[in-house]
């Protein structure tokens, strides 16, 4: 079910000119995913891997397209080479909508190393990150996301379960 917070998540994205979104399948980015799949702004291209996303991504960029990944916390450790060798190498930006599982609130118990490992990786990458623990705060994406390409680096957005409980 889609919801005034995905909503407002993927029209920041749209106002930010994102014409390329990737994903991998997640149940906490379901209503942003089916929305951006159903935009006509936005070229929505399913990942198998998030490696793979970030391949599309950048190839993306370099066609003269902004693109985005919606992936979770937990497949970061695959996506990280890619990350430091294709774009932070080639300064691509890159917003990143991650739903941060495994933090408090999580129904998934496996789901909890990677949360502890999250924050650290992306400092050990030198990537920006903004934790959003409350829906309310979905309206910011719009300025973490033209920050991102001003900048020209990727940028994670960090999306709890106390802020996706808040959203519905």
């Amino acid at each position: 079910m889609v919801s005034p917070t995905d909503e407002t998540i993927v029209n920041s994205f749209i106002s930010n000119q994102v014409e390329f979104i990737t994903s991998v399948p997640c149940k906490q980015l379901a209503g942003v995913i089916e929305l951006i799949d159903q935009s006509e702004q936005i070229n929505h291209v399913p990942s198998n891997k998030e490696d793979e996303g970030m391949g599309l991504c950048a190839g993306s960029y370099l066609g003269g397209k902004r693109a985005a990944i919606f992936m979770q916390n937990t497949a970061l450790g695959v996506a990280i080479n890619s990350l430091a060798t294709l774009i932070q190498f080639y300064h691509m930006p890159l917003p990143m909508l991650i739903s941060y599982r495994g933090e408090v609130g999580e129904k998934v118990a496996c789901q909890v190393e990677m949360a502890v490992h999250t924050k650290p990786l992306l400092e050990q990458l030198n990537i920006p990150y903004y934790h959003l623990s409350h829906a309310s705060k979905a309206g910011q994406i719009d300025g973490i996301i033209r920050h991102c390409f001003m900048a020209n680096k990727p940028v994670a957005i960090l999306t709890d379960a106390y802020f996706w409980d808040s959203a519905s």
